[in-house]
């Protein structure tokens, strides 16, 4: 199987709303994954492990820090084929609005895309958490003649209204396609028997067009979004076909979300396998020390570069870059992101003039069912426990959602405070 000449379109995301407060400071594919990653991280390495060497990413809202790790990871050298670039929403003399959508991003980007000169697109979400050789999904959409292949896979009745839900015949070209249904009425039709646990096949996200198409679809079609209006107008009018993916794929689209699929990847079988050597994950070089672990007991735990552990009880976490823990902490099903920075003395002398805590979690603390984010400072003695039935509600320097405990990037929360 040849490679083929591809462009790699990737969607940055809008505000994110659903991953609030992780998404207060930056952009969804920016939110910090496993401990040292971001979620862009996994489409672009996708990309790169596929061969696919032009790459172009498409950002909006709360972008400064997703472009920063973008052009600190993704550098390619004079010598390399392909590059990577960022494609930021602007104001130009063809328009002068935000992206309103999925389709209207990549639409305001048209003459980037016929720059580019490749044969096929491919679009892909920044917040996906999956591993998929692109080229062999490409050979699929041309050898079955498509001019739109959708990434499709088997979902139950709970998660349909989520998805785009489609209906393929026996040679797998799509004949109906609904956007998230919510109602039994609307999903009357789509059922499949192949699966009775997961009867419906729902839309990836992940298209691939043959890139003439793409171009006369978006200068044709005005609808914004491609699940809305792009795929379901295509339907009838061109030859749509479905790729079923049969690997682990997760939308990381809420608290909920987030939260379990990072403690997953702290268990000893995840169902996502960061150690796969021939198809690794990429992320931006720190030249950070090994973690050094001072004594108690860890069990089950994803830990990062450059944390200092001492005497602490830590369970079924996700324990971040720079983690500073100290002695006496308990900490249980929780995902600490770490910090950007070490403090240095003199940043401690100057916490001890300001009353607040140093960057880190404080000795004798307790965390249980809670996310830290990057740079809080909790003090000594802090109590944090998630409650299953708490009610979702924003706090002075922490939130609550689905019954996790949110403590936002740089939050200060001062010794012997119970949540």
């Amino acid at each position: 199987m040849r490679k083929q000449n591809v462009l790699g379109v990737i969607l940055g995301g809008g505000a994110g709303t659903r991953l609030f407060p992780l998404t207060r400071d930056r952009a969804k594919p920016a939110v910090p994954l496993a401990g040292k990653y971001r979620l862009i991280d996994i489409p672009m390495s996708n990309c790169l492990n596929s061969g696919i060497n032009k790459i172009a990413i498409l950002t909006q809202f709360n972008s400064v820090s997703l472009h920063r790790h973008i052009y600190r990871t993704y550098n390619r050298d004079m010598f390399t084929r392909g590059w990577v670039q960022v494609l930021a929403a602007e104001q130009t003399p063809y328009s002068d609005q935000w992206y309103q959508g999925t389709a209207d991003a990549v639409r305001q980007q048209i003459v980037e895309i016929k720059s580019a000169d490749s044969d096929y697109a491919i679009v892909l979400a920044g917040d996906h958490l999956y591993r998929m050789d692109y080229q062999e999904y490409i050979q699929h959409h041309i050898d079955s003649g498509a001019d739109i292949t959708i990434g499709v896979l088997p979902v139950d009745r709970e998660s349909a209204s989520a998805f785009g839900i489609l209906k393929m015949d026996e040679s797998g070209r799509i004949t109906e396609f609904t956007e998230k249904p919510k109602t039994d009425e609307a999903l009357a039709g789509f059922e499949s028997g192949d699966n009775p646990a997961k009867p419906y096949m729902a839309s990836m996200g992940i298209y691939v067009f043959n890139t003439s198409k793409l171009l006369h679809l978006l200068e044709k079609d005005d609808g914004t979004d491609f699940g809305h209006h792009i795929i379901p107008n295509a339907i009838g009018n061109y030859n749509v076909v479905g790729y079923p993916f049969e690997g682990y794929w997760e939308d990381i689209g809420t608290i909920r979300r987030f939260y379990e699929v990072n403690l997953d990847m702290a268990s000893p079988l995840p169902k996502f396998n960061l150690y796969d050597p021939k198809r690794p994950i990429y992320t931006r070089p720190r030249f950070l020390p090994g973690s050094k672990v001072e004594g108690g007991t860890l069990h089950n735990v994803l830990l990062a570069d450059g944390g200092r552990i001492q005497e602490a009880t830590i369970r079924h976490t996700v324990v971040g870059l720079r983690s500073i823990v100290a002695s006496g902490c308990q900490i249980q099903r929780a995902v600490l992101m770490g910090a950007d920075f070490y403090e240095t003395e003199a940043d401690r002398a100057e916490n001890r003039n300001l009353g607040q805590p140093d960057i880190g979690i404080g000795a004798g603390s307790v965390i249980e069912s809670a996310i830290v984010d990057k740079n809080a400072r909790l003090g000594s003695q802090v109590i944090i426990r998630g409650i299953p039935d708490r009610p979702d509600g924003d706090h002075d320097n922490w939130y609550a959602r689905d019954g996790i405990v949110i403590v936002p990037k740089g939050a200060i929360i001062p010794d012997g405070t119970v949540i």
